[in-house]
C-alpha cells in the first residue's frame, strides 16, 4: 500500500511539474521578388538595375525557441534562443553564431520585472514599434546604414513592469576587455542604454538613450556604428488610423580619430500613417530624412506599401520606396555601410549609388510565422 502512495505521489509530482514549464519553437519566413534601379555598376561610374529573389524584405527570416518554469512565488526562469536565415538558399544564421539574434536566460516576476543574461537585440530596435514600416529592409535604419537594428552581446537587460501606463527598459553590455570601455581585445566595445515609455489608450511615446563604442579604442568615433544616439518616438491611436513618428540625434566625439570627412552629426527623423482598412488589409505611407554635417548631405526616404493577411499566420506584402540624395550624399534604400558603391573586393559589391543619384524599388512577398 505504502508502495502505491509512493508511486502515486511521484506520478502527480511529475504532472505538477510538467504543468508549470513549456517550451515554444516558434519562427517566420520571408520571401519575395524584389526590383531596384539606381545601384551602381562594378566600377562605380554609371547605374544599372536588377531583379532578384529576396529573404527578409518585410520583416527578418527567423527561428528559435523559447521556455518558461514557474519555481514559485511569483517567480519564473526564462530562456530565448533565435537565429536569422535566408529563406531563398537556406544559409544562416549571420553573425557567425547559431543564435544571432538571442540567446538569453533570466528570470521574472509579475511585480518586480524581467532581468535577463546573454545576447539580445540592441536597445536601439525599441524604435521598431514607431516605424510605419516596422524596420522592414527599406525603412528606420536605411539612412543611418543599421545603426537602428544591430544585436549585443555579454548583455544584462532589465524589463519593469507596468506603472500607471510607465515601463522602463535597460540594458548593459560588458566589453570583456582589460579595458572597461574597449581595447580591441576582444570583438565588442562597451555597451548600453535606457528606455522609458507611456502608453495609454489614444497615444504611446517612448524616448532612448544608447550608446556603442567602438572595441579598438572605447570611443564614438562613427556615427553609423559607434556612437550616442538619442530618440524620441510618438504613436498616436484613431480609430482605423495609427500616426507614428520620431526624431534622432546621433552623435560622436574625438573626431580627430576619423578618416576623411566622415560625418560626426546625423539628425534623422520620420513620420508615416497606417490605414487598417479592413481587419485582413493594412495600407501604409511614410517619410523617412537623414542629415549628416561635414558636408555629407541629406536624404529622403519616400515609401508607400502594405500587407493583407490571407491567414492568422500569413500575410502578402509589398513595398514602392524611392531614395532621393542631396549632390553629396550616397544613401540607398538598403542599409548599406559607409562608402563608394560598386565593387569593393572580389567577394563584396556595396549598392551605395553615386553621390546625388537616387534608386527606386519594390518588392512583393509573402510571409509565415509558426
Amino acid at each position: 500500500m505504502k508502495k502505491a502512495l509512493l508511486a502515486a505521489a511521484l506520478m502527480s509530482a511529475g504532472v505538477v511539474a510538467h504543468a508549470q514549464s513549456s517550451v515554444t519553437l516558434y519562427g517566420r519566413l520571408d520571401a519575395g521578388l524584389e526590383y531596384i534601379s539606381g545601384l551602381p555598376n562594378n566600377s562605380y561610374t554609371g547605374s544599372t538595375s536588377r531583379w532578384r529573389a529576396e529573404s527578409g524584405d518585410w520583416g527578418t527570416s527567423l527561428w528559435g525557441m523559447k521556455g518558461v518554469e514557474d519555481i514559485g512565488g511569483g517567480n519564473k526562469v526564462l530562456f530565448q534562443l533565435e537565429g536569422s536565415f535566408n529563406t531563398m538558399n537556406g544559409t544562416g544564421p549571420g553573425g557567425g553564431g547559431l543564435f544571432n539574434r538571442w540567446a538569453t536566460v533570466g528570470m521574472s516576476n509579475d511585480n518586480y520585472g524581467t532581468l535577463l543574461l546573454g545576447r539580445e537585440l540592441f536597445i536601439s530596435n525599441g524604435v521598431w514599434d514607431f516605424d510605419p514600416f516596422g524596420q522592414s529592409n527599406w525603412s528606420s535604419a536605411s539612412l543611418v546604414r543599421g545603426r537602428n537594428w544591430p544585436q549585443s552581446s555579454n548583455n544584462i537587460s532589465y524589463q519593469s513592469p507596468k506603472f500607471y501606463g510607465f515601463d522602463a527598459y535597460g540594458q548593459y553590455a560588458l566589453s570583456n576587455a582589460t579595458n572597461w570601455n574597449g581595447n580591441g581585445t576582444t570583438s565588442q566595445g562597451r555597451e548600453g542604454g535606457l528606455q522609458l515609455t507611456y502608453t495609454s489608450s489614444l497615444f504611446q511615446v517612448r524616448g532612448i538613450y544608447d550608446e556603442i563604442r567602438n572595441n579598438a579604442n572605447g570611443l564614438f568615433t562613427d556615427a553609423f556604428n559607434f556612437s550616442r544616439e538619442y530618440t524620441a518616438a510618438v504613436n498616436v491611436f484613431l480609430g482605423p488610423f495609427k500616426i507614428q513618428g520620431a526624431y534622432q540625434a546621433i552623435r560622436t566625439s574625438h573626431d580627430a580619430t576619423l578618416a576623411g570627412a566622415a560625418p560626426t552629426s546625423l539628425d534623422h527623423e520620420w513620420g508615416g500613417v497606417t490605414w487598417q482598412a479592413t481587419p485582413a488589409a493594412a495600407l501604409i505611407a511614410a517619410v523617412y530624412h537623414v542629415n549628416a554635417n561635414k558636408g555629407q548631405g541629406n536624404a529622403t526616404i519616400y515609401t508607400i506599401g502594405g500587407s493583407y493577411n490571407i491567414s492568422k499566420r500569413t500575410l502578402l506584402d509589398i513595398q514602392i520606396a524611392t531614395v532621393r540624395n542631396s549632390k553629396t550624399a550616397n544613401f540607398g534604400l538598403d542599409a548599406n555601410p559607409a562608402g563608394a558603391g560598386g565593387t569593393v573586393s572580389s567577394t563584396t559589391y556595396n549598392e551605395n549609388p553615386l553621390p546625388g543619384h537616387s534608386q527606386t524599388g519594390v518588392y512583393a512577398g509573402i510571409q509565415h510565422s509558426f
